[in-house]
C-alpha cells in the first residue's frame, strides 16, 4: 500500500477526531452541576440528564490523554473540562452506604445522587483510569494515590473476595470467568505503569501476568474460538453462556495482549494476539453478505439469545481499527493492512455522521442506522475518540519509519 494512502488514512483520522471532540465540547458539559451529559441526540440535544459513571470516567480519561499527548489539544478548555469531570466523580461517584468505601454507582442523577449500582467492577475501573490520567496532567499526587488504592480494592474483589460487590451467593450460580474482567485489569495495569519505573511498575508485574494468563484461557477448541466466558478452571461452559462469542471484544483483547507483549518482549504472546485474538474472531465475525462485524455469535452456529446479536455496533469496529493497524505496525504484513482497510471502509461509510458530527452507534445487520443518538448509557466520549487517537499515533509512527 502506498505512502499516499497511509497519509490519507492519517488525515481522515485527524479530521474525524477533531470533529468528534468538538461535538462533545459543545454539547456535553454541564456548567451547572459539573460533569458531563451522556444522553445526547444526533444533533446535540440532551434527551436525558442522567449521568453514567463509566462514561464520566472515560470522558475525563480521554480529555486528559488528548491534552497530555497531542500538542493541538493542549488547550485550557480541555483541561478545565477534565478537572470538572474529575471533581464531579470524586464528589459523587462513590456510594457511601454500599458497605465499602470504594464501591461506585453506575448511574447518578444530574446533581450527583446515586441512582443505580452494578454488582461489577467496571465503574470503579473507569474511576481509576480517570484519576490516574488526571493526576498526570495536574500533578495532583492525591489523585494518583486514590487511583492506586482503588486498584488494590479491585484486585482484592477479583482475586480474593468478591463479597464487597454485593452479589448474593445463589445455590445454582456456578462461578465463571468473564473475559471482560482480566481485560479491564490488564488495561489498568498498562495505565498505572505507563512511563513509570521502580516500585510502581514492580507492584503490578504479577497482576499483569495473571491477567494475560486469564485472558488466554478464553482461547478454546484447539485455538479456533475465543469464548466470552469459561469456567474458573479455564474450561468451556455448557449452554448458551459457554458458546457465546463477541468478535469486537476478542479483537480488543488482541490489541491489549499485543501491546503488553511488545512492552515485555514476549514474542509468542505477540503472535498469539494477532493470529488467535484478531484473525480468528475477524474471520468468524465478519458479515460476508452485508459487511461489518456481528455483535454476538454462537460458536456452534445456533442463533444467539441476545436480541441485538446481528446488529453492527460502533465499538467493535473501533477496536478492529486499532487492532489491525497496531498489528501491521508491529509485523508489516500486507494482509494485516488489508484487514484494516476493510474495516476502515465499512466504518467510515456507515457510522460517521457528516452532517452533525460524531458517529452513530447502532446499525441494523444491513448497515442502516436504527438508533440515531450520539450518546447514551453505554456510548460516550471514549471508543470513537480512542480509536481515532490511537490510529493517528500509530500512523505517525509508521510514516516516520
Amino acid at each position: 500500500m502506498s505512502t499516499e494512502k497511509l497519509l490519507q488514512y492519517r488525515q481522515r483520522m485527524r479530521t474525524e477526531l477533531d470533529r468528534v471532540l468538538d461535538f462533545w465540547l459543545k454539547y456535553s458539559h454541564d456548567t451547572q452541576y459539573g460533569g458531563f451529559f451522556n444522553c445526547i441526540g444526533k444533533d446535540g440535544k440532551i434527551y436525558d440528564d442522567l449521568k453514567y459513571v463509566w462514561l464520566q470516567g472515560r470522558q475525563v480519561w480521554m480529555y486528559c490523554r488528548l491534552y497530555r499527548t497531542m500538542e493541538r489539544f493542549h488547550k485550557p478548555e480541555i483541561l478545565q473540562a477534565a478537572k470538572s469531570g474529575g471533581a464531579f466523580l470524586r464528589s459523587f461517584a462513590r456510594v457511601s452506604n454500599s458497605g465499602s468505601p470504594w464501591k461506585c454507582a453506575f448511574c447518578l442523577t444530574r446533581d450527583g445522587k446515586a441512582l443505580k449500582v452494578q454488582r461489577t467492577i467496571f465503574s470503579e475501573c473507569f474511576y481509576v483510569m480517570a484519576m490516574d490520567e488526571l493526576a498526570r496532567v495536574t500533578g495532583d499526587n492525591d489523585m494518583q494515590v486514590e487511583a492506586a488504592q482503588m486498584m488494590d480494592q479491585l484486585v482484592h474483589w477479583v482475586r480474593v473476595d468478591s463479597s464487597g460487590l454485593g452479589r448474593p451467593q445463589l445455590p445454582g450460580d456456578t462461578p465463571v470467568c468473564s473475559m471482560a474482567v482480566p481485560m479491564m485489569l490488564l488495561c489498568l495495569v498498562q495505565q498505572l505503569t505507563e512511563g513509570r519505573s521502580g516500585e510502581q511498575v514492580d507492584k503490578y508485574q504479577e497482576v499483569g501476568s495473571w491477567c494475560v494468563k486469564q485472558i488466554l484461557q478464553h482461547l478454546q477448541r484447539g485455538g479456533t474460538a475465543i469464548l466470552e466466558s469459561v469456567s474458573v478452571e479455564g474450561k468451556e461452559l455448557p449452554g448458551c453462556q459457554g458458546r457465546l462469542q463477541n468478535p469486537g471484544h476478542a479483537l480488543e483483547a488482541g490489541w491489549f495482549l499485543l501491546q503488553y507483549g511488545v512492552k515485555n518482549g514476549d514474542q509468542e504472546l505477540q503472535r498469539t494476539a494477532v493470529d488467535k485474538f484478531m484473525e480468528v474472531p475477524f474471520l468468524t465475525g465478519w458479515d460476508t453478505e452485508h459487511g461489518g462485524l456481528f455483535y454476538f455469535l454462537d460458536v456452534d452456529g445456533y442463533c444467539p439469545t441476545q436480541l441485538e446479536w446481528s446488529m453492527k455496533l460502533w465499538w467493535p469496529h473501533c477496536e478492529a481499527l486499532i487492532a489491525y493497524l497496531m498489528a501491521y505496525s508491529q509485523y508489516r504484513e500486507p494482509a494485516l493492512l488489508e484487514r484494516f482497510a476493510q474495516v476502515y471502509d465499512y466504518t467510515f461509510s456507515h457510522f460517521s455522521d457528516a452532517e452533525n458530527g460524531e458517529w452513530f452507534g447502532y446499525l441494523t445487520q444491513e448497515g442502516k442506522v436504527t438508533l440515531d443518538f450520539k450518546g447514551g448509557p453505554f456510548k460516550g466520549f471514549f471508543h470513537v475518540p480512542r480509536s481515532l487517537y490511537m490510529c493517528e499515533k500509530i500512523l505517525d509512527s509508521i510514516l516516520e519509519k
